[in-house]
């Protein structure tokens, strides 16, 4: 698992750790974006490798079953975000006692099902991530709090999915919060998501206004899980 780290070495003291969990494609340059932009507001953070060997796919066949496989076996999975959690605590600049993860597509996935395992964080962040689970989260299970940011006309996920995700996380007594922006799709905060989509025919498209949005909003959940 080959991760990438971020973080302003000029700055001084310790400041919140954020992991960021890529896309279904892989470990790529738009995860280490996020991870320096991140860098930039002042956090340390780390994009981390949840395939390995900086696996990448060019091919939504191939993304897919890398995804699945991370799914069919969670407990390595658990694993994997566990070691990335603890180099990201080793940084001498992070805070250990501000801790969040946020994700992408397949990462907005892993997050939640993290903060369903009960990952000793303050908050976890979805971006028109994966909502379903086969591992639903019991009453107290949860020690995040919760901000999923959904694109109202994403097709992949069912108004189903989406009304099923609302009462697991009432019936969990989960602190989580939902929002949908209008006219966005799948993949609405990268930029890269139009040739992907008309590449292969699917539903991703880039959406500016939901992008900036939904950014805004996790830098508010942030400045209210890390507040003391």
């Amino acid at each position: 698992m080959n991760g990438f780290m971020a973080y302003d070495a000029n700055r001084a003291g310790q400041r919140p750790g954020i992991l960021v969990v890529h896309e279904w494609w892989g470990h790529n340059d738009y995860a280490r974006k996020r991870a320096e932009m991140l860098a930039e507001m002042g956090y340390v953070a780390l994009a981390v490798d949840m395939y390995g060997e900086g696996l990448q796919a060019d091919h939504p066949e191939d993304a897919g079953k890398f995804a699945s496989a991370v799914f069919q076996n969670i407990e390595g999975a658990k694993a994997r975000f566990t070691e990335a959690m603890d180099i990201l605590k080793a940084n001498p600049a992070t805070d250990t006692t501000k801790m969040a993860a946020i994700g992408y597509c397949f990462g907005g996935g892993v997050v939640l099902h993290m903060a369903r395992f009960g990952f000793p964080l303050n908050g976890v962040v979805s971006f028109h991530g994966s909502l379903d689970t086969a591992t639903p989260a019991q009453s107290g299970d949860i020690k995040a709090a919760i901000l999923v940011c959904h694109g109202a006309e994403d097709p992949f996920v069912s108004p189903e999915s989406l009304e099923g995700f609302k009462k697991e996380m009432a019936d969990a007594n989960a602190n989580f919060t939902l929002k949908a922006y209008e006219g966005a799709t799948h993949s609405f905060t990268n930029p890269g998501a139009d040739a992907m989509g008309q590449k292969f025919d699917l539903p991703l498209a880039y959406n500016e206004a939901a992008d900036k949005a939904s950014w805004e909003d996790m830098k508010t959940f942030f400045n209210e899980i890390f507040a003391n």
